[in-house]
């Protein structure tokens, strides 16, 4: 049985958590018995900007970088199978170009939309 996951995060301050959920539920089933989809729209989407780096084309634009649970986990996730998304809608509002983001985010035209389909192919919804 391989279980379908689709953890949406939304606020920025949630990623911490969604990480370590992620961790957790991987250490416990392994990757080979999991397919794990992050959806990350709002503000969320400014976690995706690595430390230290602008979040791109827009000038005068501040992001909050670098959360606590941070890009390189998020890499490290990637190589584990795990797929990140961010909602396109939500990278123009928070004014961050989707090239500034990590090679291993994927935009998606819309996360509600993304999220919605998402569970219509019978992903579990976790709202970390």
């Amino acid at each position: 049985m391989k279980f379908k996951v689709l953890l949406h995060v939304n606020e920025p301050e949630r990623w911490a958590v969604a990480i370590s959920n992620i961790i957790n539920f991987l250490n416990d089933v392994s990757e080979e018995s999991a397919e794990v989809v992050v959806v990350a729209n709002g503000s969320a989407v400014k976690g995706y900007v690595r430390e230290g780096e602008t979040p791109g084309e827009v000038q005068g634009t501040v992001c909050a970088v670098g959360v606590s649970a941070g890009s390189a986990d998020m890499e490290e996730l990637s190589k584990r199978g795990v797929l990140f998304l961010a909602c396109r809608n939500a990278l123009h509002t928070q004014r961050i170009a989707a090239e500034s983001l990590p090679d291993f985010v994927t935009v998606v035209p819309a996360g509600i939309t993304e999220i919605v389909r998402r569970q219509a192919d019978g992903f579990a919804y976790i709202k970390p």
